[in-house]
């Protein structure tokens, strides 16, 4: 599966117009703070971008940030310029023809932005350990349509919890089903590297997370894919796949479910580029100066990380009245019709 992933990034696609469909394609909406970083970034580099969705969460300066699957580099000479020249950011890929691109314009990037603080190794992200990086050693770890491509995603996870530090987060896009797919989807290359063949199950992948401590897989933003390619279509079926963006924190002491201690938060509106609102995730939109109620884990995820500074926190642990309101299963993602339509970008 390495073999024929390597072969359809490095040789087949040359440029995002190459795609068949529009899983591996950014749809997001593209926030004014973004557009100027973007535009800093070699057009070689852009050309070859095979990203679902947006992976520059905020407040990243001075930084250590890891790239999954860092492709021609995009992600990472935006994440260069957000970390800024205290911060550095590492990208892993295993396309030579990628990583040369990458590797091309580091000098173009570093005279453009006035620093150097990216690096770009080859390995795969199924195998960090390889690469004699520490535990504990990011503070941030992105992936951009990238781990549906592993055949071991387990062991991606893995890899991830082991390698952020306390309080850091994964926050990464990618694309899930909405049952588990079939062998001949799986098995076949081009559905594989159009990210839809090796897509999990949503629910396989949330239950996975928790298991490797990421307790509380946090659902920031979602869309559907419609693959209009009549033969595609007919291999997939019944099966509707959805790109969605997820956050998950290495915070000890998230519980299973979302419990109601009687907590709130209050929003400074002192995040550049959300002086008005801070958006944790989906279901999180946090007016400045308002009194926001939360669960105890979304009260940790605030209250141990990088984002503490910017809350007043009201409440503690001490009582206890049930399940937080909201609370419930069922798939997570939108059910509108999919927006975008065949090969895109």
């Amino acid at each position: 599966m390495h073999e024929s992933v390597q072969d359809y990034y490095g040789k087949t696609l040359q440029s995002s117009s190459d795609l068949k469909t529009s899983a591996c394609c950014d749809a997001s909406s593209m926030p004014n703070w973004l557009k100027p970083l973007l535009a800093n970034v070699h057009d070689e580099v852009m050309a070859r971008y095979y990203g679902c969705g947006l992976v520059a969460p905020q407040l990243l300066d001075g930084l250590s940030i890891l790239d999954l699957g860092s492709g021609s580099g995009r992600d990472c000479y935006v994440l260069a310029q957000m970390v800024g020249a205290q911060g550095k950011v590492l990208g892993v890929d295993m396309t030579t023809e990628q990583l040369a691109v990458a590797r091309e314009h580091q000098g173009w990037h570093a005279e453009r932005f006035g620093f150097a603080n990216v690096e770009f190794r080859e390995g795969y992200i199924e195998k960090l350990d390889a690469l004699g990086l520490a535990d504990n050693s990011f503070d941030v770890i992105v992936s951009n349509c990238v781990i549906n491509l592993s055949p071991d995603k387990d062991a991606v996870l893995r890899e991830a919890y082991r390698l952020l530090k306390p309080g850091g987060e994964l926050y990464f896009s990618d694309v899930y089903a909405d049952r588990r797919v079939p062998a001949e989807v799986r098995d076949d290359p081009v559905l594989y590297g159009e990210c839809l063949g090796g897509a999990l199950y949503w629910n396989d992948f949330e239950n996975l997370a928790k298991q490797h401590g990421f307790s509380d897989p946090r659902l920031v933003e979602d869309r559907p894919i419609e693959v209009t390619d009549p033969a595609l279509a007919a291999k997939l079926g019944n099966i509707r796949f959805y790109s969605a963006t997820y956050r998950l924190f290495k915070l000890k002491g998230l519980e299973p479910a979302c419990e109601d201690y009687g907590q709130a938060v209050i929003y400074h509106g002192s995040i550049p580029g959300s002086e008005h609102a801070f958006t944790l995730d989906k279901h999180h939109f946090i007016e400045t100066g308002k009194v926001f109620p939360v669960c105890g884990n979304t009260w940790h995820m605030l209250h141990a990380t990088r984002f503490a500074p910017h809350f007043t926190f009201i409440g503690d642990f001490s009582r206890h009245y049930g399940l937080f309101e909201g609370c419930g299963g069922g798939i997570p993602y939108d059910q509108q019709t999919a927006a975008g339509a065949g090969g895109c970008c």
